[in-house]
């Protein structure tokens, strides 16, 4: 059957690799003629080291402020803050220094500063809405005009889409809002900056983007561009992860990481779902504060087991791709994740058989279980999989 299919390249205009921060975001700026730079950064970098600081200075009476207080999970009332302080600055471009949750933080501020959004409540306006199709799309709204540049210092990935995961602190769960010039207008890829990053985070972040390969590898609606970009990622984070973790300062180890990141975004970018394993993960992580990273450590290697039978000859792609072949993909995945030191059960990180019930029903509310590649016709399949990774 001839293949279709659809590939959004996305407003983004370039990356930059293996340059000081500093000197990236200076450079960019320079070229954005941005007059008002607003900083979104990591606390810890802020407060701990002078890479911040290194940025301030570079960027001289162009920096218009500094926001550094953005808890895990990008919580509502954050993002307003966020947006509050940027608004009062004149801000003219946003850039964030930090992990998924500023990433994504500063997407959602883009929006609020778009359409005068300034409580908690209003960002219900911003979230999809289904069109005849029933796919999900931006609702009416005005587009950023302040727009963002990103220096990741975890391995989420999150700032190669448009897609912004934002908790509501009232229902406990994370809603997606999404917008085409929402993703960062330039990302600055720095391994030197992520050897601050803890190495749990830089790791379980890494098993991120590790889960965005195998759920692209692994789903229906895979396609040649996003399998040529998942496997060659899935190779270089195979590689690179444990690298690192013998030599925290192996710097093209950490760049290897790095690519293996961007290239783990293909999928999503080329209209690949993603499956159980990052549906269920939105759950533990809005429900009971479980970073995303761990949540990919303990949830793939069970989502896998469970999906077997479904899609054989995928899985076997993704265990040559991590230099195993003809090895069952679940085993490389958990032996894997276990020679990084991670988490690989619910109750490693204390979510026992009681909270079962919950997690199944509100994970069937996700964008990506409906995608899984062996289907999930409701919340006992949900459970079952959750079994599995007890």
């Amino acid at each position: 059957m001839l293949r279709s299919g659809r590939v959004v390249f996305g407003q983004m205009e370039e990356v930059l690799f293996g340059r000081p921060a500093a000197d990236a975001v200076a450079e960019i700026t320079q070229r954005f003629d941005a007059k008002r730079v607003f900083l979104m950064v990591s606390g810890t970098l802020n407060r701990n080291t002078d890479e911040i600081e290194k940025v301030r200075r570079a960027l001289g009476n162009r920096c218009a402020g500094t926001f550094d207080s953005m808890p895990p999970h990008t919580p509502r009332h954050a993002v307003i803050a966020a947006a509050g302080q940027a608004r009062d600055a004149g801000a003219d471009l946003i850039a964030t220094i930090g992990g998924g949750s500023i990433t994504d933080g500063a997407k959602a501020v883009q929006l609020c500063l778009a359409n005068n959004v300034r409580s908690a409540d209003a960002i219900d306006g911003l979230r999809p809405e289904k069109n005849a199709e029933g796919a999900l799309v931006p609702p009416p709204c005005q587009p950023p005009v302040v727009r963002q540049i990103t220096v990741p210092t975890t391995l989420s990935g999150g700032e190669f889409s448009g897609i912004s995961g934002v908790t509501n602190e009232r229902s406990k769960v994370k809603e997606l809002i999404r917008h085409p010039r929402i993703i960062p207008r330039a990302v600055a890829l720095d391994p030197a900056i992520t050897v601050h990053t803890p190495e749990w985070l830089w790791l379980s972040t890494g098993i991120r983007a590790v889960d965005h390969c195998v759920e692209g590898i692994c789903s229906g609606h895979a396609n040649p561009y996003s399998d040529a970009q998942a496997l060659h990622g899935l190779g270089l984070l195979a590689r690179g992860l444990p690298r690192v973790k013998a030599d925290p300062g192996n710097l093209e180890a950490r760049a290897d990481c790095q690519m293996g990141t961007w290239l783990s975004m293909g999928p999503l970018a080329s209209g690949v779902p993603m499956g159980a394993s990052h549906g269920i993960g939105y759950v533990l992580g809005a429900v009971f504060d479980i970073p995303h990273g761990h949540t990919s450590c303990i949830m793939l290697p069970a989502v896998m087991r469970w999906n077997r039978a479904a899609n054989p000859e995928r899985q076997k792609l993704v265990a040559a791709a991590m230099g195993h072949p003809g090895e069952d993909a679940a085993d490389v995945l958990d032996a894997f994740i276990a020679g990084l030191g991670m988490p690989r059960s619910l109750g490693a990180v204390k979510v026992g058989p009681e909270n079962f019930d919950r997690i199944a029903q509100q994970a069937m509310g996700t964008p990506w279980v409906p995608f899984n590649p062996r289907r999930i016709e409701g919340p006992a399949q949900v459970r079952e999989i959750l079994e599995l990774a007890a």
